[in-house]
């Protein structure tokens, strides 16, 4: 009784917590990653206190203003900075505004699809036979559904709003990391720390959420920054196309879409919040392959 007493519970955690730690060091030694870090948070920063310091609304109409061009242009004039829209809002004060909205949109939907692909992933490969059997055919079918389908079938069907925009992301997303998280699990569950548990009498769920959810880690990470950005993306598009949060709130996708049509004479009304996603997307591409790379050479040094 006392050998089994003896062995370690806390191995994998340890390990996993070490690997973490190890990738974030490596991948923070790389100029990429702290000029995308930079980038990143300097527009968080800017998206939370940029429309406390610009004495104007986002919503706010005034055809006196209309088509302004940005302050750098002939025409422009303060305090509209990057010009105003085709109802004379201040355009860089709605770009803010959609960034916030965005952003929000792509971390929640993330997090939530995190939690749920990942419970469902570990309890399907822990248990196996029939029960992975199952969850894997519906998360096949879940994965053979296009997100436009998806989002055109439920938010066509009711006023779209940031929640039903949530629950269409997370529907459309939690099979990618149900996958990751299963195959992960299907590895750990035969390594000495799960048997150990298991001598020592731990129960299946302290097992799952003890000794196998923080290998999970490692390898979901760089996904999980990866798939903040193309939430945004879904966000826009759904926006752009009629059946994202419905004005007057301002969106990357319906500020986008009410300038297509001023491109010859106002371009800066596409441009702008255009430039604005790129630089979120980009960094956060950056952060998520950085990532990935150091994540690469850590596993390839361990090995």
């Amino acid at each position: 009784m006392a050998i089994i007493s003896s062995i370690p519970q806390s191995s994998a955690p340890a390990r996993s917590q070490s690997v973490n730690a190890r990738i974030l060091r490596l991948a923070w030694r790389s100029p990429e990653m702290k000029v995308a870090s930079a980038l990143f948070l300097a527009l968080c920063l800017l998206t939370l206190f940029g429309p406390f310091i610009i004495d104007a609304s986002a919503t706010k109409i005034s055809v006196a203003d209309k088509f302004l061009p940005p302050i750098f242009m002939d025409g422009g004039r303060l305090p509209y900075f990057l010009g105003t829209d085709q109802l004379g809002r201040d355009l860089l004060l709605r770009s803010l505004v959609g960034l916030r909205n965005a952003f929000l949109i792509g971390v929640v939907s993330v997090i939530l699809m995190f939690a749920l692909g990942c419970a469902i992933g570990i309890f399907s490969g822990y248990r196996g036979g029939w029960t992975d059997v199952v969850l894997m055919r519906i998360t096949d079918i879940q994965m053979s559904i296009p997100v436009i389908i998806l989002a055109i079938t439920i938010l066509g069907m009711s006023r779209p709003n940031p929640f039903t925009i949530v629950a269409v992301l997370v529907l459309s997303g939690w099979p990618i990391y149900a996958r990751v998280a299963r195959s992960v699990t299907l590895a750990e569950r035969q390594k000495e720390y799960v048997r150990a548990a298991r001598i020592i009498g731990a129960s299946d769920l302290r097992i799952m959420i003890r000794h196998i959810a923080p290998s999970i880690l490692p390898p979901i990470a760089f996904v999980a920054v990866l798939d903040v950005a193309r939430m945004m993306i879904f966000e826009a598009i759904f926006g752009f196309i009629g059946i994202g949060i419905q004005p007057p709130t301002p969106t990357f996708g319906t500020i986008i879409s009410g300038g297509t049509q001023y491109l010859l004479n106002a371009w800066w009304i596409t441009i702008v919040p255009g430039c604005l996603l790129a630089l979120s997307l980009g960094s956060l591409n950056l952060i998520g392959g950085v990532l990935e790379r150091s994540r690469n050479l850590v596993l390839q040094g361990a090995a």
